[in-house]
């Protein structure tokens, strides 16, 4: 059994929340989301945000507490061999009531389709809150480039931000 070893990132202004599913080997060596190199959250967020691709840690915290977007994942601890999401067993989710009780998320959106069913199968009871889909930005999603990435994670969140 794996636990996730990153916090939650969000604050009271947080207005959205994404979830992934559960961290990659690299981000869980990092200790930070979205640590792969090829992985386009980073670079698809910024655009969104405006502003350049963080590089450090402290840059990637700071460019989604200061656009209101809290990050965290579905789930808390699991069987993964290496960092495919197809071969997560035995999950257990992660508690979302502390950021929901701190901040006011006006909505939840989940990074790709395993997150998407994690979430279902685990928390959309629990939270009330039905989550948006997003295409996810690992690299194992290879049909999506990351231009349309953006225009897709745009459409939907910019709205949310504003």
């Amino acid at each position: 059994m794996i636990v996730h070893p990153i916090k939650p990132l969000y604050d009271k202004n947080s207005k959205i929340l994404i979830l992934g599913s559960f961290p990659s080997v690299k981000s869980r060596e990092d200790c930070f989301f979205y640590a792969h190199p090829q992985n386009r959250f980073w670079r698809v967020i910024s655009r969104i945000c405006n502003a350049e691709p963080p590089k450090t840690k402290e840059q990637k915290a700071e460019l989604l507490i200061k656009n209101g977007i809290a990050l965290w994942d579905v789930i808390k601890s699991c069987e993964i061999t290496g960092s495919a999401d197809s071969s997560i067993k035995n999950a257990v989710p992660n508690d979302l009531s502390e950021i929901l009780n701190t901040a006011n998320i006006g909505r939840i959106f989940v990074n790709g389709r395993k997150a998407e069913s994690l979430y279902i199968k685990y928390l959309e009871k629990e939270t009330g809150i039905k989550a948006t889909l997003l295409p996810s930005t690992s690299p194992a999603n290879a049909s999506w480039s990351e231009s349309r990435l953006f225009e897709y994670w745009n459409a939907e969140i910019k709205k949310e931000l504003i």
